[in-house]
């Protein structure tokens, strides 16, 4: 059985079953420059709030921009009002985006407040309209991101999907953790099982504790999932769609010095000085964090008054041989 393969997503052609998950605070144009470099699996950029969008916000755009060798990318939107999604829908397709997906899986209570992100699982009937609008007014797939549900006591994941699809969505990406869990606790990949489960023509794909080859194996076997959505793992692991997807034919995994000289480099080509050293000390974390032998790199990093400083810091010290 080959678990890792091409996909369609409606009319979408991708290469991978394996795709990059948009994440607030990482998947910005350094991040999807790093991830270009070792894969063409699907990618986002990071969530936008659909209301800034339809108005014209000159920073939503700009976290929507992005270069042509970036295809195939998606955006995604969050929204609890059917009519901004549906004024969105086209400004993401002129913007020449290959995907639009509905984030319905937010659990910080700034996009829960206003019924957005996650809260949307407490209104199904709502989540489908907003669907439904999205999708009548563009060409390209639209998709959903979700959680198993809000608590426990309301683990709705197939009842959601049944309601994506009825709506016209392509597809359906299952966090297999509920709201209140957060990202604390084990995803429950059951959850997602459900809804893999009869007839159905929208692709399901799995999320949570995805983290190696192993672990996509495992939730695809276990679930029936069409593919895996990749989210926290890729922080730091710009290049994990290609170990996951090749197996024992990847190449060596890059050193960690390495990924993060060529991300910083990224950040310093996109970002002015002082967003760019903000930038650069969350990201040598990423890469870092794990290796006891960098505690000092780390720390001097942190301390860096310049760019230029925190990279020559990185530049002088030597990989392992």
């Amino acid at each position: 059985m080959t678990l890792f393969k091409p996909i369609k997503i409606k009319d979408l052609e991708l290469c991978s079953n394996i795709i990059y998950s948009p994440l607030a605070g990482c998947s910005d144009l350094p991040f999807r420059k790093m991830v270009r470099k070792y894969t063409d699996s699907l990618i986002f950029t990071e969530m936008t709030k659909a209301e800034a969008l339809a108005r014209g916000d000159k920073g939503t755009f700009s976290m929507l921009s992005y270069t042509k060798d970036m295809h195939p990318i998606g955006a995604q939107i969050c929204t609890s009002k059917k009519e901004i999604a549906g004024t969105c829908a086209p400004i993401i397709e002129d913007l020449g985006f290959d995907l639009l997906d509905l984030n319905c899986g937010c659990p910080v209570d700034k996009v829960t407040k206003d019924g957005s992100g996650s809260a949307l699982l407490k209104n199904p009937e709502e989540l489908g309209k907003i669907i439904y609008e999205m999708q009548k007014r563009v060409s390209i797939p639209i998709t959903v991101k979700i959680r198993a549900g809000w608590d426990e006591e309301t683990i709705n994941a197939k009842e959601v999907t049944k309601i994506a699809e009825q709506a016209g969505a392509s597809a359906i990406f299952i966090h297999g953790r509920t709201r209140k869990q957060g990202y604390k606790g084990p995803a429950i990949w059951d959850y997602i099982k459900d809804a893999c489960g009869g007839e159905r023509s929208i692709l399901v794909f799995a999320n949570g504790d995805i983290k190696c080859r192993k672990s996509a194996e495992d939730v695809l076997l276990q679930t029936g999932a069409d593919g895996v959505l990749i989210s926290r793992v890729t922080m730091g692991g710009p290049h994990v769609a290609r170990t996951i997807f090749e197996g024992e034919n990847a190449p060596a995994s890059p050193h960690p010095l390495e990924l993060v000289e060529a991300h910083v480099k990224e950040i310093i080509r996109y970002q002015n000085p002082r967003k760019a050293l903000s930038d650069i000390r969350r990201v040598a974390c990423w890469y870092l964090r794990e290796r006891k032998e960098y505690t000092d790199l780390r720390r001097g990093i942190n301390k860096a008054g310049s760019v230029e400083q925190a990279l020559l810091l990185i530049q002088s010290t030597k990989c392992p041989l």
